[in-house]
């Protein structure tokens, strides 16, 4: 199956710290991948990498077979950005929605905006999102009378508004409560199962091993296992990733 998004050699470079060293991965349509690893790996940086939100200090990221982003971008590179930014959505880990608009309001603007849908359109789209979220009676509450994890599947309803062919999320649980975690995880394993390619950041080592149809283990910029989640767990190829396994909670 070709590759939906792709990374090519990416490094990223922050002054002197090479955070990510020349990884390559590719996600295919349908796949849910999750990304583990230590705290400083260089996960977040490459899933803000793989939306477009950092440009790469060296290699490329490619979309449907055209690159989107690089070192150098050239004006094809950068119409192929532009259009491929709508298909590809991101939740991140400390929500993001704008304080001042109601539910509602955070999920029908991007769509009016950027897409150009009717008022009445994204306003019937919302709803529904907002019911398959289970947030429907949510609508008109502003994000301030909102539980961390209420907001986090309205940010997830906000992402599938725009309707990306991926979606990107940024340890998605890491911020909230253990108790709020499983209505987000169970939002998330919901559109797993109806076919959503989807990229997880993740220290939900449960969802990475049940949920995922592989696993990434990273380590100081670089990837070090790329596997089946149950052989992974199992039986990990490189000591440094039987020593993370060793030391976090399962």
């Amino acid at each position: 199956m070709s590759a939906l998004l792709e990374a090519r050699d990416l490094r990223k470079r922050f002054g002197a710290a090479e955070v990510l060293s020349g990884i390559s991965l590719s996600l295919a349509p349908r796949e849910v991948v999750s990304v583990i690893g230590p705290s400083g790996s260089g996960k977040t940086t490459l899933l803000r990498c793989l939306a477009m939100l950092e440009a790469p200090s060296d290699g490329e990221i490619r979309f449907h077979g055209c690159t989107v982003s690089s070192a150098a971008m050239t004006s094809e590179t950068r119409r192929n950005a532009r259009s491929a930014r709508a298909d590809i959505g991101m939740v991140f880990q400390h929500f993001n929605l704008w304080p001042h608009k109601t539910v509602l309001g955070n999920i029908i603007e991007a769509p009016m905006l950027v897409k150009g849908v009717a008022r009445a359109k994204a306003i019937g789209d919302a709803e529904a999102l907002l019911g398959k979220v289970g947030l429907l009676d949510k609508r008109d509450s502003y994000p301030a009378r909102l539980s961390g994890g209420q907001q986090q599947r309205v940010a997830i309803a906000r992402a599938l508004a725009m309707t990306p062919e991926i979606l990107l999320f940024d340890e998605p649980t890491s911020a909230l409560d253990p108790e709020l975690r499983g209505e987000v995880l169970a939002v998330m394993r919901s559109l797993a199962e109806e076919g959503m390619t989807m990229l997880v950041v993740t220290h939900e080592m449960g969802f990475a091993r049940d949920i995922g149809t592989r696993l990434i283990f990273m380590d100081r910029g670089a990837v070090v296992e790329d596997r089946a989640p149950k052989e992974f767990f199992a039986a990990p190829s490189t000591d440094r990733a039987r020593k993370f396994l060793d030391i976090i909670d399962m």
